[in-house]
């Protein structure tokens, strides 16, 4: 118990120095579609004896803005937390179970997963930076048309120096950084806490609804510094290990295993040119397979239902690219119109749709409880299996998941920019992929 409580304040002191001040909030409108509260949502994690026994790591609260604050001290400053000391066995593979790529420092497997809520809209907020160093992004639906990323950092750390073509843009993006960021980083979300389980990770967030934060668990939240720009909240690379590193806990050899991967294709599929998937008019994305590299780029119209641009990653000026793109079909509940939980927690089998090599597979995804989560009471990532349950491999690298509403409708359109000639066009065996996204409200 006294391990716990030193471990929760040696947290609140590394934060001290990460969470900056500003605004944001909960969203209900933004030009017609979202709009921030006026003062930052300060969220504390209410006390229960039951939970804590439960979690597998403390909550984080806010903490003191002032990082000189006399109040951020140890608890015993004879007998402070060595963070040296708790991770010194790390895994004898140095192979992230989230990408099967090799990691450069196999001390960082054993950190628990940063799970960073990074804002899609509104398109100012693009380029974001980080995204190409995530082994796997989430992208959910938030309500009016919007989406929001999950993002997971593990293994790796996002390196490189800020890059773009347009030097003032750059400037106000990374203005005070000196070293790489993450973000911009937004509200958090109900969906959030079935991810963060799934990962044994922590959520860093910049805030919650009230109703959305007390269903939420072991989460940092990060403020920016400019009331005026809803994009100003970003986290440095290593403010984010070190959070990693206060957060206590260490994960175990199978914490994280379950994915499955080769380089080798998968006999079967079917021809997987491109992906267009329509959220809104003005929220359409297309994923394109880029012969060069061997992955799916992203590309997004900038909120005109028109023009589309290549995706890219502020870090390093990079496309957004991904090996593995994943349409995962699940249970959506709407609560309210800006409250809508994702089943994604015990179940048995869902389908799913992967893009890689410039195919498409039709598969299944599962979190059901196996020998693991039996044995130890904790949970898995999602994997994925075919209709016999074997294991189905993802090609290594990086893994982009979009979550969709179970039945919404995919098939074969035709090579278009247009709306309408997508959304009514229909060829089989083309190759050019569409999906409509559509959630009863």
């Amino acid at each position: 118990m006294v391990k716990r409580i030193l471990f929760f304040i040696t947290a609140a002191l590394m934060l001290t120095a990460c969470v900056f001040t500003a605004m944001t909030g909960t969203q209900e409108a933004l030009d017609g579609a979202e709009a921030l509260q006026t003062q930052p949502t300060k969220v504390d994690v209410p006390s229960d004896p039951q939970k804590e026994e439960e979690k597998s790591a403390t909550a984080f609260e806010d903490i003191p803005l002032d990082g000189n604050s006399e109040d951020a001290q140890f608890a015993d400053e004879e007998n402070p937390v060595n963070l040296e000391e708790v991770f010194t066995d790390p895994p004898t593979s140095a192979i992230n179970p989230l990408s099967g790529l090799p990691v450069q420092d196999a001390q960082n497997l054993m950190l628990p997963p940063a799970l960073v809520s990074v804002t899609n809209f509104p398109p100012t907020a693009r380029p974001q930076a980080g995204l190409s160093f995530s082994p796997i992004v989430f992208e959910l639906f938030i309500g009016d048309g919007m989406t929001r990323y999950l993002a997971i950092f593990y293994g790796d750390y996002p390196e490189g120096s800020p890059q773009t073509g347009d030097e003032d843009l750059q400037g106000e993006l990374t203005e005070g950084m000196t070293e790489p960021v993450i973000g911009p980083i937004r509200s958090g979300r109900l969906p959030y806490e079935s991810v963060r389980q799934l990962f044994n990770g922590f959520i860093v967030m910049a805030s919650a609804y009230s109703k959305v934060a007390e269903q939420l668990n072991d989460y940092v939240n990060v403020f920016g510094d400019d009331q005026s720009d809803v994009n100003s909240a970003l986290i440095s690379v290593g403010e984010l290990e070190e959070i990693a590193k206060a957060n206590g806990t260490q994960l175990g050899d199978a914490s994280l295993s379950g994915m499955t991967f080769d380089a080798q294709p998968p006999e079967g599929g079917k021809d997987a040119h491109s992906l267009w998937i329509f959220y809104a008019y003005k929220n359409q994305v297309f994923w394109r397979f880029n012969q060069d590299d061997g992955s799916f780029h992203r590309w997004q119209d900038n909120a005109d239902g028109e023009t589309f641009i290549e995706q890219t990653d502020r870090l390093n000026g990079q496309p957004l690219s991904y090996e593995n793109v994943i349409v995962l079909f699940a249970d959506h509940e709407v609560q309210r119109e800006y409250l809508i939980d994702i089943d994604l927690l015990y179940v048995k089998r869902g389908k799913a749709l992967l893009f890689r090599d410039e195919k498409m597979y039709e598969i299944y995804w599962t979190t059901k409880s196996e020998e693991y989560e039996k044995t130890t009471g904790k949970l898995r990532p999602i994997r994925f299996i075919d209709a016999d349950g074997n294991p189905f491999p993802l090609k290594p690298g990086q893994t982009w998941i979009e979550l969709i509403p179970n039945y919404d409708t995919y098939w074969e359109t035709v090579n278009s920019e247009k709306y309408h000639v997508l959304v009514n066009g229909r060829s089989k065996g083309s190759g050019y992929w569409g999906l409509y996204f559509n959630l009863d409200e």
